[in-house]
């Protein structure tokens, strides 16, 4: 019988090598899959062991704390009221500077006496570890007063602490005099010191300010009080003699101690707010609700004073004052204030009835102001509060943008410091001080603009037309 022929498809020696060889290489790879699957094995074993003894170790750490504690932050998820679904409170969180210990006034070396107002001394000191002049103003306490620090002072202190604006005084620090028992030795405030203040240089120069002088100071002025407002401050005591300059041509503003917070709506405000020649009408008519509007009035004042170099309007009391506005600004009907009479210091007023030359006069005043410039001034000095720009309006004011332009900071003029003299004694009335509020009474304005044609007549010339 014949043998069956070879294949020509059998497998040779070569294939059967090949083989082999896969067959190896397979059996290492199951041999270092079983090896990682091992070692991942070992590994959560021993993560386990040590996530067991953490929490023996928390365990023992709790037998050794206070029974009870108070939970400050409710855990997430817990619901509130019984409601299952509510979502998790949080507690609100502040960013705020430090209280530390006060130092000692011991460390400031008393130099002069700068002036005193209604709610404290201001000094002029050197701080002797680094011979920095600085401003000390010493709180008023009243002896036996049972609140202990005013409250003007506490929300100067407030107030200070959180502003951080290159046109806002600068607290640097709270010191202590060694013995706070006595009324004369307790609370300074240390204040950034400033050569001068606008009521001092404006008594002292020959000549009125340029034009470009004053819309710098206007500027710097409404920055700070922009600043203010968009922080819901009122400054509530604006006046040349509460804004500093330095030699630099820098402005700020000072003196806070009317300064308040308000919100939307505003809180219940007190009608003794700022000082007599810078107050507003609608305070001076015992308005119970006032807001920026009051400040704005008083940035109205303190640029007639710069143009002038006097303040705009001095009267001797409130109303003597609401006579002198009406005088300039006109007076009030209820298509130009709404609601006035409703007022209560409004309602015995007897106004004129003629409605002929009863208006502003501030374009006469001011004869040397451009156009723009009368409109801003007239604004401010609007009776209706409501009329008043913000001091953010104000800041983009085309009075600011006509020639001649805002003179530089770095090329304004120097004066003499008289903060290194005796103090200085103002002719001028101050700051009000709570529970002096004062009625108008029966006053007769019927005969206010008597003269008033006359006055309109004599300023300027007029073209006769042939």
């Amino acid at each position: 019988m014949a043998s069956k022929p070879k294949s020509r498809w059998a497998d040779t020696e070569a294939d059967a090598e090949l083989d082999a060889k896969l067959e190896k290489e397979k059996q290492e790879k199951r041999r270092k899959k079983a090896e990682k699957a091992r070692r991942l094995e070992e590994e959560k074993k021993q993560a386990a062991a040590t996530l067991a003894a953490s929490r023996q170790q928390d365990d023992n750490d709790d037998d050794d704390r206070p029974s009870k504690r108070r939970k400050v932050t409710p855990e997430p998820g817990a619901a509130s009221n019984g409601a299952k679904d509510a979502a998790p409170r949080k507690l609100l969180r502040y960013e705020s500077r430090g209280w530390d210990k006060s130092r000692s006034v011991e460390n400031y070396e008393r130099l002069n006496d700068i002036e005193e107002g209604a709610y404290g001394l201001v000094v002029r000191a050197r701080q002797k570890s680094t011979g920095k002049v600085v401003a000390l103003k010493q709180l008023k306490l009243t002896p036996g007063d049972a609140e202990g620090v005013p409250v003007t002072g506490l929300r100067e202190i407030q107030i200070l602490r959180a502003c951080s604006h290159k046109n806002v005084v600068g607290l640097e620090e709270i010191v202590v005099g060694d013995n706070v028992s006595k009324m004369n030795n307790s609370i300074f405030l240390v204040l950034e010191f400033l050569e001068h203040d606008l009521r001092t240089i404006l008594e002292d120069i020959s000549e009125p300010f340029l034009s470009s002088e004053v819309k710098q100071l206007l500027l710097q002025l409404t920055s700070g009080v922009a600043y203010l407002h968009e922080n819901w401050i009122l400054h509530r005591d604006l006046k040349t003699s509460n804004i500093l300059l330095n030699n630099r041509g820098r402005l700020k503003i000072a003196d806070f101690g009317m300064a308040r917070y308000v919100g939307d709506p505003p809180p219940k405000l007190t009608r003794v707010v700022v000082t007599l020649w810078y107050r507003a009408p609608e305070v001076i008519m015992g308005a119970k609700e006032y807001g920026s509007a009051i400040d704005m009035w008083s940035v109205g004042c303190i640029f007639g004073e710069l143009m002038t170099c006097e303040p705009l309007l001095q009267g001797d009391n409130e109303a003597a004052q609401i006579h002198k506005i009406f005088e300039l600004c006109g007076t009030p009907t209820e298509e130009s204030w709404p609601g006035f009479r409703k007022l209560p210091n409004a309602r015995s007023l007897r106004l004129p009835r003629t409605t002929t030359a009863t208006g502003s006069v501030v374009r006469t005043k001011f004869s040397t102001l451009t156009s723009a410039g009368v409109a801003l001034l007239d604004s401010l000095l609007a009776l209706n509060p409501k009329r008043r720009p913000s001091a953010k309006e104000m800041l983009n004011h085309e009075y600011f943008r006509q020639d001649p332009k805002p003179k530089p900071e770095s090329l304004f003029p120097t004066f003499p410091s008289k903060a290194g003299q005796e103090k200085r004694r103002r002719h001028e009335p101050h700051a009000p001080v709570r529970g002096q509020a004062a009625a108008l009474g029966d006053v007769d304005f019927s005969g206010i603009f008597q003269d008033r044609d006359k006055e309109q007549r004599g300023a300027g010339f007029s073209l006769r037309m042939g």
